[in-house]
Parts: C-alpha cells; sequence; structure tokens
C-alpha cells in the first residue's frame, strides 16, 4: 500500500486508493485460500499478470461501486468527493493487480508471473526483501506527509481566495 499512498497523493482525484486497496486484497485470496486449506500453489494463477487483468476488471467494477459506498459513509471535512470515475477505477485497479504481481515477483521464489506464456521470472531477487520493505514504507511515508502537506495548502489557499463575510 506504501506506493499506492503515494500516487493518491500525487495523483489526487485520477486514482482512487479504495480501489488500488480492494484489488490488493482480492490478489491475495488465492495464497490465503491455499494456507487456509493446505492445498493448490501459493502464488498461482492470481499471481500472473494474466490473472492480475482479469482480476483488474472485476476489481475496477466492483471497487468503483464499494468505493462510491465508503466515500458516502465517511465524513471528512475537507474531502467532499463521493464519485470515482469509470478510468480512476480502472487505472487504479490495474495498476494494483500489475504492482502486486510485480513487487511479489521480487520476494517470491514460487512466482510464474508470465504463466502460460514462460515459467521465468526475471524480477526475483532484483532487490533484497528488506530493501523492497523499506521501499514500500518509505513511499508509504512520503504519500502520507505529501497528502497532508497539499491538502494543507490547498484549504489555506482556499480560505485566502474565499469572499470576506461582512458583519451586521
Amino acid at each position: 500500500m506504501g506506493p499506492g499512498l503515494l500516487l493518491k497523493a500525487l495523483l489526487h482525484g485520477s486514482f482512487s486508493l479504495l480501489v488500488f486497496g480492494w484489488a490488493q486484497i482480492i490478489m491475495d485470496l488465492q495464497p490465503l485460500f491455499v494456507l487456509i486449506s493446505g492445498t493448490g500453489h501459493l502464488h498461482g494463477f492470481s499471481h500472473t499478470y494474466l490473472g492480475a487483468t482479469l482480476i483488474g476488471v472485476f476489481c475496477a467494477a466492483t471497487g468503483k461501486f464499494l468505493g462510491e459506498f465508503t466515500l458516502r459513509q465517511i465524513d471528512i471535512p475537507w474531502y467532499r468527493h463521493n464519485r470515482i470515475l469509470w478510468r480512476v477505477a480502472m487505472f487504479s485497479s490495474f495498476l494494483g493487480t500489475f504492482s502486486h504481481v510485480a513487487l511479489d515477483s521480487i520476494m517470491h521464489f514460487d512466482m510464474a508471473p508470465y504463466f502460460p506464456f514462460s515459467d521465468g521470472n526475471h524480477l526475483l531477487r532484483l532487490m533484497s526483501v528488506d530493501a523492497l520493505h523499506r521501499f514500500c514504507i518509505y513511499t508509504g511515508t512520503a504519500g502520507i506527509g505529501v497528502f497532508f502537506l497539499l491538502n494543507h495548502l490547498i484549504i489555506r489557499r482556499k480560505s485566502r481566495t474565499a469572499p470576506a463575510q461582512r458583519r451586521p
């Protein structure tokens, strides 16, 4: 979720963190089932780019409506948007599923991200698992900081440009 937080801070309404997060959850349902049942391939079809494409379509369609429902339920004074455009849902969902495959490909030896076309995984050990975890933590921390800084500046700018209210 770290890179997603940074993307949300930088892209604002062009990116849905809710849809991105939903895609992350759905991607890991298959490995969760394998861990619980003890049967199957841990990082199987859901952790291929083909699987990520199918899951991305599902997550965009369901995540748009779940995200809009969630946004209507919460009341954040400085955030009044409760609509997620289809292009934003698709972009956020596919970014969520494809980045999930890419980042997991770096750290999991049982990944075959290009299956059924290839069993290779050229990203395996591209960096250490510790470095990958630090990357996610640093991008998440930066994203939170940038998000609140930009929102503070936007609120300040709006309050300066708002017409002065007359007092009777």
